[in-house]
């Protein structure tokens, strides 16, 4: 039976309702959950879901959504997931003023224009619209440029589709990408073939250093008698044990019990 506030031509399927919502949480009051997962539901309509005013994380990945209009109630959503939906657009997650993860890989989304309204979320920090693993994306993702077209038009974010775009993160791995490269210049274009060499010198791991050096042998000195120690606590312990499991053992007893 379709609900009576469906409009005409509106695909027909499940809605969130207090009674789904309960049965998946056990919470009876809508304001008190926290958490909700319903992913692969097949849901057309979230129907009561922007009264959890209290929910922060929130999974509508694998359903048949085309707008998240309830969410916009949710003021202290932190992660959301509505990957693999149908949506066109996120303009009432304007609202969701907490939210710091979303995934939307694998929608409708056909230009970086349709992520303006989420400008004004200062704790958004990642955001995926691609998942090559899971074979997710989005139109707007087909363009080569739509990268640092987000990265522009979202300054505040510090991961897109799972790779660092700012911090300590991005930093290292422009900085051993550097490193690479000048230890492996290039004389001419196109690929060459590199003969593999090892990072260090035979014996760089070796537990004692290969020169002398005081503050080392006293470091490794302090390692083997704590080494010890613990060695000898182990057998205290076992001897401990083994004592209180013949005293507490019944004598003359040929029966046991495994409970």
């Amino acid at each position: 039976m379709e609900p009576p506030d469906k409009k005409p031509g509106e695909a027909a399927g499940p809605r969130i309702t207090p009674q789904l919502l309960k049965s998946y949480t056990g919470e009876f009051a809508l304001e008190s959950i926290l958490l909700l997962k319903l992913q692969g539901l097949g849901l057309t309509d979230l129907g009561c879901l922007g009264e959890c005013l209290g929910l922060e994380w929130l999974d509508l990945s694998g359903n048949m959504l085309t707008q998240l209009g309830p969410l916009a109630s949710l003021r202290q959503l932190t992660v959301l997931n509505v990957s693999n939906n149908r949506l066109t657009g996120l303009e009432p997650l304007a609202t969701c003023e907490n939210l710091q993860s979303l995934n939307a890989a694998g929608n409708l989304l056909a230009t970086p224009g349709q992520l303006q309204c989420l400008a004004g979320l200062q704790n958004l920090e990642y955001l995926r619209l691609r998942d090559s693993l899971a074979r997710l994306s989005n139109p707007l993702c087909a363009s080569s440029s739509y990268w640092a077209a987000v990265k522009e038009l979202l300054p505040g974010l510090k991961v897109i589709d799972g790779e660092r775009v700012s911090g300590r993160g991005s930093e290292l791995y422009q900085l051993c990408r550097d490193l690479d490269s000048s230890l492996h210049p290039s004389s001419s274009p196109g690929p060459r073939a590199i003969e593999a060499q090892p990072w260090v010198e035979p014996g760089y791991w070796e537990s004692w250093p290969p020169r002398s050096s005081s503050i080392l042998e006293e470091a490794c000195r302090q390692f083997q008698d704590t080494l010890q120690e613990c060695q000898d606590l182990d057998r205290q312990a076992s001897d401990s044990l083994a004592r209180a499991e013949q005293a507490l053992s019944p004598k003359g007893s040929g029966s046991s019990f495994v409970f």
